[in-house]
């Protein structure tokens, strides 16, 4: 079921860029009312048929939805602000997969009148129904639009909007520029970070699935297995925030990234070469941390090197085509028949996490000789006498002064 749903969302992340083409509030409703309604219509299956067909609207409301949410921030937030608030975004997954456990079991520990995987499928879909029109009434398209500004702070959104794109933040919603959109596809920085997506993916679909069967390997009973998948899910979701928030701060998000994978290969290698049961439950937390922690700051990246919104669009769906591909992989690596150790998935995961490592330094090297174009390129602009200031309109598409952030 698990790779079902992962094929799905393959084909259906070119919907990332529709929150160009729509209006975001529209479309982030329909997205969830979608999901949220397959969601809550598996409870009614009663057999595979209806169970896939659920799974298959839910897999591509996903689809339309997840991968365009940092896109979407970047609407809101410059190039030094976006990589916070993308970690923000990523660090939910591992905060929720720390109460999911004990969330699930309360749920189902009772003795409700219907199945109990039915009413975790109702507990889950039903509030994503009500949250869409909730999106719908209050979500703003831009932060020039948002009812919550007064006057004033609308005028400095609208300078913000200007300096990134040159337009104002209404101008960038309803169109998408297809020539910008193919000229990012020629160019080498779109093409690594989904190459590193996919390498991430690999562990970053396994772990939270897996993880509970990992650790009742270690000896632990499943309840308490459970239990103590959450506190390496808990340490990822503050590393994940921590780091994004400092790559902001140094623009050295190539060499974070660097150092996060070489945490989570390390975690993994301990997996594969340790009996020690403390020694193992150790390299979880390495793991984790250093898996979601990737992720979390290698879609800002994506975002942060890419001028226009067309190209910001084409960059973050081509990161999801390729990257939600590490899952049809990542769910197959772990069979029951290689417990209690698990040698195989777990040296190939170190293997794709130190393979991210080399991808982060050629791309940071990449980048950084990018920088040096374009240090030339302004220093001609000041013979000419064509000479701008940085922060200027159009500054943060490529405009004078744009450097990459490394």
């Amino acid at each position: 079921m698990h790779s079902d749903t992962f094929s799905i969302i393959v084909v259906f992340e070119c919907g990332a860029l529709m929150w160009k083409v729509v209006p975001p509030h529209r479309w982030a409703f329909f997205c969830v009312l979608v999901w949220g309604t397959a969601s809550t219509l598996q409870a009614a299956a009663y057999n595979w048929a209806g169970l896939l067909a659920s799974r298959f609207f839910l897999a591509a409301a996903e689809a339309a939805f997840a991968p365009g949410i940092p896109y979407l921030l970047s609407f809101f937030y410059k190039r030094n602000e976006l990589g916070l608030r993308c970690g923000l975004y990523v660090s939910a997954a591992p905060l929720a997969t720390t109460f999911a456990g004990a969330l699930a079991y309360g749920i189902t520990s009772g003795h409700p009148p219907i199945a109990n995987w039915r009413l975790l499928f109702l507990v889950e879909g039903i509030p994503s129904v009500l949250l869409a029109f909730v999106a719908l009434r209050y979500m703003p398209d831009s932060a020039d639009t948002a009812h919550f500004l007064n006057e004033e702070e609308r005028q400095v959104a609208k300078a913000r909007a200007v300096q990134q794109t040159g337009s104002e933040g209404v101008a960038r919603i309803g169109h998408i520029d297809l020539k910008d959109s193919f000229r990012a596809l020629k160019d080498v920085k779109t093409w690594i970070p989904p190459l590193m997506y996919f390498s991430c993916n690999v562990s970053f679909s396994s772990l939270p699935v897996f993880l509970p069967i990992i650790l009742q390997s270690m000896g632990f009973t499943a309840i308490n297995a459970q239990g103590l998948s959450a506190p390496p899910y808990f340490v990822a979701f503050i590393v994940c925030v921590t780091t994004t928030w400092i790559a902001d701060r140094t623009r050295q998000r190539g060499a974070m990234i660097v150092g996060l994978s070489l945490v989570g290969g390390v975690g993994y290698v301990l997996l594969t070469t340790c009996k020690s049961v403390g020694v193992r439950y150790f390299a979880v937390f390495l793991a984790a941390a250093g898996v979601f922690s990737c992720i979390a700051n290698i879609l800002p990246w994506t975002l942060n090197n890419q001028g226009s919104d067309s190209k910001r669009g084409a960059g973050i769906a081509l990161l999801n085509i390729v990257g939600q591909a590490g899952p049809l992989l990542g769910t197959r690596i772990f069979p029951t028949s290689e417990m209690p150790y698990f040698v195989k998935g777990m040296s190939i995961c170190a293997a794709f996490m130190f393979f991210n490592a080399l991808l982060a330094l050629a791309l940071r090297m990449w980048l950084a000789w990018e920088n040096d174009t374009f240090a030339r390129r302004d220093a001609e602009s000041r013979q000419d006498g064509g000479v701008a200031k940085p922060g200027s309109a159009d500054f943060e598409n490529e405009g004078y002064g744009f450097r990459n952030v490394l």
